[in-house]
């Protein structure tokens, strides 16, 4: 192979197995460190927040966004959640309305809150499992992914 200074790659990892993904993820760090310009489609949206430093999303054609992953993932706000399980079912609702929750959204028997103030939030759920006599399982602050801001910015358009 010669030694381009612009690089091309369409789904490069696509339908690879564990170690040859590997393996092409490692050259195209190794690309990026010798200074070369590396573009990439792909599906897999963890793979580009891990390997580039600018990704764009593309809906319909068009561009929607262009930034460092974590750019985008702050520009969008209000997605960082938190994700509690207590030893018993709580009332959504009675979550829903503590203060600086902006939505809800259960999953077994987790539920994510999605909130501006994390600390304000894991304050109001310790005071939620004292007052109805439950106790916090699980409990983790979590920021939004690239994926979610693919959703976010893709959502009903």
């Amino acid at each position: 192979m010669n030694d381009p200074e612009i690089l091309f790659l369409d789904e490069p990892t696509s339908g690879l197995d564990v170690q040859s993904a590997r393996l092409i993820k490692d050259m195209v760090r190794e690309l990026r460190k010798s200074g070369k310009t590396i573009f990439l489609t792909t599906h897999y949206i963890d793979e580009a927040s891990q390997l580039y430093n600018r990704v764009a999303i593309i809906n319909h054609g068009r561009i929607a966004a262009i930034d460092a992953p974590e750019k985008l993932k702050v520009r969008i706000g209000g997605l960082q959640y938190v994700e509690v399980s207590f030893t018993a079912p709580v009332g959504v609702s009675n979550l829903r309305d503590m203060a600086g929750i902006t939505g809800v959204r259960t999953s077994g028997d987790k539920v994510q809150l999605y909130t501006d103030d994390p600390d304000r939030t894991i304050r109001g759920l310790v005071e939620c499992s004292s007052s109805n006599n439950l106790e916090i399982v699980t409990l983790n602050t979590l920021t939004p992914t690239l994926e979610d801001v693919f959703v976010k910015l893709t959502e009903g358009v």
